[in-house]
């Protein structure tokens, strides 16, 4: 006990105590200075952690600092070296005393201020958007990317079945892939307040998943989570997950479409496997990967049959293995329609089952106001999902119903602002809506984000035709990237400058080289001509070729001129089409 005594003497004789009082007070306001004043000047939130750090290590320091060494008037010196007698300790307790109250009334006025401010501020809403960006491959091999890819694309599915939750599409969180702009950057490019990043690592039969939700405006860690599991549990991880983001963000999930994703669930980790890398090559959108990506939903479906995104996906790839082939595929439509069906009785509150089988009796069946049903039940299941909505906006578009079309449009483009797919139904809509200016401006944009697509001038052609502009058409459709839809426009255009020789030069070549897949293109082009027999003609060839083009006759500002011919009435009778004669 007096050894302990003497022990709190000295370091009471040494002012250790007072040092640590003050060391604390004076880290305690260093820290909210670091936390609440850094975000402002856009220091990125690591450097508050690295002044935390400093702060813990440094404590030690100081109270060694201040055993050993003591102030005195000639400067620092070992205290060991200065005679008791000549001490100026109790001194300099005084002035630390003093510091320290110092130390403490500011951290009471800083208190007071926040708790004030808090007091009078109105209660802060949070923005409830959200961006998942790809998550990084930390396997070692780039034979996994679709497995990481996959998984991010499951992540905003997931999300997708939070209530309230804006949730970015795919085609514009995954433009951030390998790049380097800043969270801000990215939150102001996409319209959202937060991100869901992270790294996947597999292998063998487990994985590890890290997230991380982050405030896109100052780059704070609002959440974080690492998962170790098994493979067959990944989809659980991904419902883990959405909830988690949920409760961070104060909102809540969907009761029937989250339910339904845990119940269609892969039950085997090879399917699952099988699936991600299907999906990989559906997304190259192009013949050879869509044969590609129908051998590995076949893999999937043998692996687990009652799998119904495998199912639904394999539907779509068979309808545009059908619709952009050149060689023929009789039971490719027959395929298709099996596929969504079956994804449906498996999953009948699977909002992508709902969309996959409303697209099949769009596309494949022609039957319009089952189409309809089935994608507003899709939307009702998943409100803000993309696919669905657009999809829906492009059949109320054909069906003349333009506000909600428009509408449905908009939002797409809101969900996903960089996808070129969005921003072509949204120009789709406007030029049938005939809204031409916007409709051109959407085209544009379109063309900038995916300047090498197929039909990339399409609208900015049509649009301006319809204006009567023929020198925009033109110079649009010479910078058409499709063979096939230059030809078309082309064909159209010339025509409209009073060229016919050049017209009639197009539309032959069209017809030589494109008359199995774009048969409706060529009857757009006679009856833009007002070759009124011709038309009809192509568009009874469209029809018996179960052209998908046909689908725009309702609506198509191109095919007015034909529109008092009984011809035209008697054509929608035998597509079964719903409504009334357009005006």
């Amino acid at each position: 006990m007096s050894a302990m005594s003497a022990l709190l003497g000295e370091l009471q004789r040494r002012n250790v105590h007072r040092a640590a009082l003050f060391y604390a007070g004076a880290a305690w306001l260093l820290v909210q200075i670091a936390t609440q004043v850094f975000p402002f000047f856009d220091i990125p939130n690591s450097t508050v952690r690295i002044v935390v750090i400093a702060v813990v290590i440094g404590f030690p320091f100081a109270m060694l600092f201040s055993w050993f060494y003591e102030w005195t008037p000639q400067g620092i010196k070992l205290e060991s070296e200065i005679d008791r007698s000549e001490s100026v300790n109790r001194q300099t307790g005084k002035t630390l005393d003093r510091w320290i109250i110092a130390v403490l009334g500011l951290a009471v006025v800083l208190l007071l201020a926040n708790a004030l401010l808090g007091r009078k501020a109105a209660p802060v809403e949070l923005d409830r958007s959200i961006a998942v960006l790809p998550l990084i491959n930390e396997s070692g091999d780039p034979e996994d990317e679709y497995f990481s890819d996959g998984l991010s694309e499951e992540l905003i599915a997931a999300l997708l079945q939070i209530g309230d939750l804006k949730v970015i599409g795919r085609s514009s969180s995954f433009r951030f892939k390998g790049g380097v702009d800043d969270s801000k950057t990215i939150g102001e490019k996409l319209g959202v307040g937060t991100l869901l990043e992270g790294t996947v690592r597999r292998q063998g039969d487990r994985v590890r998943i890290v997230a991380q939700l982050i405030n896109a405006q100052d780059g704070r860690g609002l959440w974080a989570q690492t998962y170790d599991r098994e493979l067959k549990d990944i989809f659980a991880v991904q419902a883990e997950i959405a909830q988690a983001v949920a409760a961070s963000l104060k909102l809540s999930l969907l009761g029937d479409a989250a339910k339904a994703r845990q119940d269609a669930a892969p039950l085997n980790a090879e399917a699952h496997s099988a699936y991600l890398q299907g999906h990989f090559y559906y997304e190259r959108t192009n013949v050879a990967d869509f044969r590609r990506a129908v051998d590995y939903f076949d893999q999937a479906i043998r692996l687990d049959p009652e799998y119904a995104l495998a199912y639904a996906e394999r539907s779509e790839a068979w309808s545009w293995i059908a619709d952009q082939d050149t060689e023929p595929h009789p039971d490719a439509f027959a395929a298709a329609r099996r596929d969504a069906e079956k994804a449906v009785a498996l999953a009948p509150n699977l909002a992508e089952a709902r969309t996959t089988l409303g697209w099949l009796r769009f596309f494949v069946d022609w039957k319009i106001d089952e189409a309809v049903i089935e994608l507003r039940k899709a939307k009702q299941l998943s409100p803000f999902n993309v696919r669905a909505n657009y999809t829906l906006a492009r059949l109320l578009g054909y069906k003349g119903q333009f506000e909600e079309a428009e509408a449905l449009a908009r939002l797409s483009v809101e969900l996903d602002p960089l996808s070129a797919n969005a921003r072509r139904d949204l120009a789709r809509v406007l030029y049938v809506a005939g809204k031409n200016d916007e409709a051109i401006t959407q085209g544009q944009k379109m063309a900038e984000l995916q300047p090498t697509a197929g039909s990339s001038r399409r609208w900015q052609v049509l649009a301006a035709l319809i204006k009567g502009d023929s020198e925009t058409a033109l110079r649009e459709a010479l910078l058409e990237p499709s063979p096939s839809y230059r030809r078309f426009e082309l064909a159209l255009a010339y025509y409209a400058r009073g060229d016919r020789v050049a017209s009639d030069a197009a539309l032959a070549e069209l017809i030589e080289k494109d008359s199995l897949i774009g048969a409706y293109q060529v009857a757009q082009v006679y009856a833009w001509r007002g070759e009124a027999d011709q038309a009809f003609a192509w568009l009874q060839r469209s029809y018996d070729q179960h052209d998908t083009g046909t689908l725009n006759l309702y609506a198509d500002p191109l095919m007015r001129g034909l529109r008092s011919d009984p011809r035209y009435a008697a054509m929608l009778v035998k597509m079964a089409w719903p409504g009334a004669m357009p005006k």
